[in-house]
C-alpha cells in the first residue's frame, strides 16, 4: 500500500497571506514549520491506517519548503523542480495506490485564502470542458487516467466544498474557515494535526485501484488571463489558440498532455510579466 502526498502550502494550518507562503517573505520560515506539521500528520495517519509507504511530493512554489529533517522517518520525500506531472509526480510508475491533496486551496476566480492556479496572480479563471477548475480538479483528473483515486483533501472550508466535486468519497479536513483571500478564522496546529491523522487514518481504505480513465478525453482547457498581452504570450505554446477577451484555450487528447500543456502556459505567461504592471 502506497500513499502519494501532493503537498502544497496555501491550505496548511495558519496560513492567510502571501508573507506567509513566499520563499524569503517574513513569515515563511515560521510557516514551513506548519506545513511540515501538516504533512506529518497526515504520514502518521497513513501509516497508522495500514500504509506500506508514504512518499511526499512537494509541490509548492519553489518546491524546497518543507523541512526534511522535521518529517516523519517513515516517508520519504521528492523535492525540487522541473518534474514531468508537477504537482502529482509519482503517480505514473504504477505503485501508487491513493493520492492526498494536502495544504491545497482554491481556484483563481473563486472565493478561498490564497485562491489562485498555479501563478499567484495574471490567471482570473481556468476552465475544463466548461467546469471551473482548481488545481485540485486539474490533478485529480491527470491521477484518474493512472486508476489512482484522491483518498484526502486538506485546505480551508472551501476548499474542502471544491473537493467534494471531483473526489465526493475522500475524506477532507477544513484546517481554516474563509473569511477573505487573506484572511481566516484557523485552528491551533495541535487540532489540525490531530483532525488531519484521524482523516489520513481512515482515508487508507479508499486506496483502492481503479481501471485507468483512459480515452475519456479529449479535454478542453480554457484560461483566462488580467492581461491582453498574456493571452498573446501563450499562444506561443503550440496549439494553444485566442478563444476570447485575455483568454486562450487548447485541446488535448488526454490530461496527461492537458497538465503539461498548461504547466507550458504558465511557464511563457510568468516570463511575460511585468513587475509593475502584470
Amino acid at each position: 500500500m502506497k500513499i502519494l502526498i501532493s503537498a502544497d502550502m496555501e491550505g496548511v494550518t495558519g496560513v492567510t497571506c502571501p508573507a506567509d507562503v513566499l520563499p524569503g517573505a517574513s513569515q515563511w520560515e515560521r510557516c514551513r514549520h506548519l506545513f511540515t506539521s501538516d504533512v506529518n500528520a497526515a504520514v502518521a495517519g497513513f501509516f497508522d491506517g495500514g500504509a506500506d509507504e508514504v512518499l511526499i511530493n512537494e509541490a509548492h512554489w519553489s518546491m524546497r519548503n518543507l523541512l526534511l529533517e522535521k518529517l516523519d522517518e517513515r516517508a520519504q520525500m521528492l523535492t525540487g523542480k522541473h518534474k514531468t506531472l508537477s504537482m502529482v509526480e509519482g503517480v505514473q510508475h504504477g505503485d501508487v495506490d491513493g493520492v492526498a491533496f494536502v495544504g491545497y486551496h482554491t481556484g483563481a476566480g473563486t472565493p478561498g485564502v490564497l485562491a489562485h492556479t498555479y501563478l499567484a496572480n495574471s490567471i482570473t479563471g481556468v476552465w475544463v470542458d466548461g467546469a471551473r477548475a482548481s488545481e485540485g480538479l486539474l490533478n485529480s483528473l491527470v491521477v484518474a487516467e493512472y486508476g489512482v483515486p484522491v483518498v484526502l483533501v486538506t485546505g480551508d472550508d472551501l476548499t474542502c466544498a471544491d473537493a467534494k466535486g471531483y473526489a465526493p468519497h475522500a475524506r477532507s479536513v477544513a484546517v481554516k474557515d474563509c473569511v477573505s483571500r487573506y484572511a481566516a478564522v484557523c485552528r491551533p496546529p495541535a487540532r489540525t494535526a490531530e483532525d488531519i491523522h484521524a482523516a489520513a487514518k481512515e482515508a487508507v481504505a479508499l486506496a483502492v485501484r481503479y481501471e485507468p480513465a483512459r480515452g475519456t478525453g479529449p479535454f478542453t482547457v480554457d484560461v483566462e488571463f488580467d492581461a491582453d498581452h498574456l493571452a498573446g504570450a501563450a499562444t506561443v505554446v503550440p496549439g494553444v489558440v485566442p478563444s476570447g477577451e485575455r483568454r486562450v484555450s487548447y485541446t488535448t487528447a488526454t490530461m496527461y498532455d492537458g497538465i503539461r500543456c498548461f504547466k507550458a502556459v504558465t511557464t511563457v505567461v510568468s516570463a511575460a510579466v511585468e513587475e509593475q504592471y502584470g
